[in-house]
C-alpha cells in the first residue's frame, strides 16, 4: 500500500477549509465562598443562556466542598430558576485508582443515574475536604433554547477524593423537555462549596 505524504500547504488548506471550528466566548465566572449553590440564570448578572449560542460549556476549577464524601451535582430549570426540577434520563460511570496503587475500579454507578427523574444529578464522585483536595472538569449543555428537541448534556470531571483516590467521572443524558432551559444550578450533596470557580463559555460557529 502506498503512503501519501502531504506537504505543509496541503495540511494548511485542510485545516483552514475542511474542519469545522467555533469561537468560545467567556460569559460569566462564579466564585464559591462557602456557597450553598452556584446558579447561572439567563438574563441575570450578565448571564447568557439562550439562543445566542448552540453550545454552553461550564469549566469547574478546584471545586472544594466543606464536607468530605459528597457528590457534585446539577439540575436545570425552565422557569428562570424558580424551580430546578427538569425531568432527566442519565448515565454515569467512573474509573478510579488510589494513591497506594493498591486498588482500582471501573464501574457503572447505577444508584446515581436517573430514569425520568427530576432530582439533582451527580456529576462527580466525592471530592475531599482536605485543604489540598478538590475536583475539576467540565459540563457541556447543547442547544438549551430549543423548543423542538430534548436537551443533551455531557460531563467529565476529575476528583481527588476524601479517601485519596483519583476518580474520573463521566455523566451524560438529556433533559426530557421541549421547553427552553434557561437556568442551571450546581451544588454539593450536603453542606457548602467552600471554594472554587465555575466559568461559563458559549460556543458558536465561527
Amino acid at each position: 500500500m502506498a503512503l501519501v505524504k502531504y506537504n505543509n500547504n496541503s495540511i494548511s488548506a485542510v485545516t483552514a477549509t475542511g474542519l469545522a471550528s467555533g469561537a468560545m466566548t467567556h460569559i460569566k465566572t462564579l466564585t464559591a465562598s462557602s456557597s450553598a449553590t452556584l446558579s447561572f440564570v439567563d438574563g441575570t448578572d450578565s448571564v447568557v443562556l439562550d439562543s445566542t449560542y448552540p453550545i454552553y460549556v461550564f469549566k469547574f476549577i478546584n471545586m472544594h466542598p466543606a464536607n468530605a464524601d459528597v457528590l457534585l451535582m446539577m439540575n436545570l430549570s425552565t422557569d428562570s430558576g424558580s424551580n430546578y426540577n427538569v425531568t432527566k434520563t442519565t448515565t454515569l460511570f467512573y474509573a478510579g485508582n488510589n494513591e497506594a496503587d493498591s486498588a482500582t475500579s471501573l464501574s457503572y454507578y447505577a444508584s446515581k443515574d436517573l430514569a425520568q427523574g427530576t432530582g439533582f444529578q451527580a456529576i462527580s464522585l466525592h471530592p475531599g475536604d482536605d485543604n489540598d483536595q478538590s475536583c475539576s472538569g467540565e459540563f457541556t449543555l447543547y442547544n438549551p433554547s430549543s423548543t423542538t428537541f430534548v436537551k443533551h448534556f455531557i460531563s467529565r470531571i476529575s476528583a481527588n477524593t476524601y479517601n485519596d483516590y483519583a476518580y474520573d467521572t463521566y455523566c451524560a443524558g438529556y433533559a426530557n423537555t421541549t421547553s427552553a432551559v434557561d437556568a442551571i444550578r450546581f451544588q454539593v450533596e450536603s453542606g457548602n462549596i467552600d471554594a472554587g470557580q465555575i466559568k461559563l463559555y458559549g460556543i458558536k460557529d465561527s
